[in-house]
């Protein structure tokens, strides 16, 4: 009678344990193990009680400098009256300055604008900023206030694309819009704030021509008087020489007479404009101009 073959006992599989946090291990079989001291896991098997280190690459105070930006403040004001006193500009610049020590940058000169409107780009001061950062020595700009530098959404699309945009990769920081284009999200926020500045500045002269227009139609000056009449007591009261002269136009143009054939039948007649100095094709345009 044959005897039944023993049955084979399941020999268990030796494991070792990697500390993987201070509260919980977990089991690694002798293969894993094997496969680790051979490289195809990747790393050496940690034994019980062993951790693993990672060391930073090295960050002090020596590589500082080296981490700073090159920025140049920008500061503007639009009327003469706010150049004289200085105080607006003052504050401008001392913000600029506090803004970069908080991050770091290396301010190299704040620029000044002063009694230049934001209407156009060709502002000798922004013209130097722009200058420099075409030329390498800085990087970005900084600005109290995105309008200090342009309110038209035309002239900011120029400047993204020519400056501060990914491609072109210099840096522009407005302090109290909390705008850094270095960042896709910064640069949205950019077009989003310039976009409103431009709506404010169309509905301020919305509202301006309203009321300019409210006030002619109710015979109140508000400037200048036009010719053919004169300011007296804020009301206007006509002049009989001048509406001569206004009506004498009118008279030309509808002959089918050019704005110079005009300014220079006025000048011969002995017509003079309301500051009697000579007759010019923008001063008769604009007479005509009035009536329509």
């Amino acid at each position: 009678m044959t005897r039944p073959r023993s049955a084979r006992t399941a020999q268990p599989t030796a494991v070792r344990s990697v500390a993987v946090n201070p509260t919980e291990s977990l089991p690694v079989s002798s293969e894993t193990a094997l496969a680790g001291d051979r490289g195809q896991v990747g790393g050496p098997i940690l034994t019980d009680g062993e951790s693993a280190t990672c060391e930073a690459p090295p960050c002090g105070p020596d590589l500082a400098p080296l981490l700073r930006m090159r920025v140049i403040g920008y500061v503007r004001v639009s009327t003469e009256e706010q150049a004289t006193s200085g105080v607006s500009l003052s504050a401008q610049a001392a913000k600029v300055r506090a803004y970069s020590d908080l991050y770091n940058l290396d301010l190299l000169d704040v620029i000044e604008d002063a009694g230049v409107s934001a209407k156009t780009l060709d502002r000798p001061g922004l013209a130097r900023a722009l200058a420099a950062l075409r030329s390498g020595a800085a990087e970005g700009i900084v600005v109290a206030k995105l309008d200090r530098l342009t309110r038209s959404v035309g002239d900011m699309a120029t400047l993204i694309r020519d400056y501060f945009g990914e491609r072109r990769g210099k840096t522009l920081c407005s302090v109290a819009d909390s705008i850094d284009t270095r960042s896709a999200a910064g640069r949205m926020v950019l077009n989003i704030l310039c976009s409103v500045a431009q709506w404010e500045r169309e509905a301020i002269g919305e509202r301006t021509r309203d009321a300019l227009r409210h006030k002619r139609a109710g015979g109140r000056v508000f400037n200048h008087a036009p010719l053919g009449y004169a300011a007296v007591d804020g009301a206007l009261v006509p002049i009989e020489a001048e509406i001569a002269a206004v009506a004498e136009i009118h008279r030309l143009d509808a002959e089918g007479h050019s704005l110079r054939a005009i300014c220079a039948a006025m000048q011969a007649n002995g017509h003079t404009t309301k500051r009697g100095g000579a007759w010019r094709p923008s001063t008769v345009q604009a007479i005509l101009r009035r009536a329509s």
